[in-house]
């Protein structure tokens, strides 16, 4: 079973999806499972495979790991019997050192502690375009753990060093579970068409265009007159990409850009 659910958890990283894993990790008397016991928890509260014990754990398992797929933190949620947790003067739904409690219901009336961890996708990266800017942003925002899609003609592929996937052509792959975040790197190559696909797309966390803000407003005037696209699509795109570092070369560039994204993905995240 621990085989099945690790070939589990491993697909279902590949296919970028968000989940949390549930594992005993301590026992205290009679307990359906027992430490090392594992399972599959979706983001709807579906158990996917594994097993973590009857609904004497089910319950406030998946309430704490649905809280855990919202803000991304572990927790380790104690079920114990009413008595024991009135010993300690501790309530149920109580949080004390980092330890969420609960309240075990069945006549067995064992303790189990399950540790919780959610498994949230990379970041995602699509860089639309191969120019030199998008090379340097490709092999910067891999070292920090974004999954990078290149979206260019399959010519272009070989610029690139660091990407996860790949598509022909400057169409935007389906997005996956988590955020996503878009930098138009045409640079003069296809400048129209690759904004018109990033537009016509399901809206992303960011979206930038590099380049000049007079040439961005010439495209959104070519866009709008060609592909009626509106003006709040036409608005969605910021130009230049990146913060204003006084960025030169395209490795500089590529670092204003990944520092805006960073703060977009971190925007409310940390305590004040």
């Amino acid at each position: 079973m621990a085989e099945d659910i690790l070939d589990l958890v491993n697909a279902m990283k590949a296919r970028g999806a968000t989940f949390a894993l549930a594992t005993v990790v301590r026992t205290v008397s009679v307990t359906a499972a027992k430490a090392g016991a594992k399972a599959v928890i979706e983001a709807d509260g579906s158990i996917s495979g594994g097993w973590i014990g009857g609904g004497c754990a089910r319950g406030a398992v998946i309430r704490a790991a649905r809280a855990a797929l919202q803000d991304g933190t572990p927790r380790l949620v104690s079920i114990q019997p009413k008595d024991l947790l009135d010993h300690q003067h501790i309530g149920a739904g109580e949080v004390r050192d980092g330890i969420e409690f609960s309240r075990n219901m069945c006549p067995s009336q064992g303790t189990m502690d399950i540790f919780i961890e959610p498994i949230l996708p990379r970041p995602s990266l699509v860089i639309v375009g191969s120019s030199p800017v998008g090379v340097a942003l490709a092999n910067l925002a891999r070292q920090i753990g974004y999954a990078i899609t290149v979206c260019a003609p399959a010519a272009e592929h070989a610029a690139f060093s660091a990407a996860d996937y790949w598509n022909d052509g400057f169409a935007l792959p389906d997005a996956a579970d988590g955020a996503r975040f878009v930098v138009i790197c045409t640079q003069g190559k296809g400048d129209a068409a690759a904004l018109a696909a990033a537009l016509q797309a399901p809206p992303s966390a960011y979206l930038a265009f590099v380049g000049s803000r007079r040439k961005a407003d010439a495209l959104r005037i070519e866009l709008a007159e060609k592909h009626g696209l509106p003006a709040d699509r036409l608005a969605a795109f910021k130009a230049p990409a990146g913060l204003d570092l006084g960025a030169i070369t395209p490795d500089e560039i590529a670092l204003s850009i990944l520092a805006e994204i960073t703060i977009t993905r971190r925007r409310g995240q940390r305590d004040a």
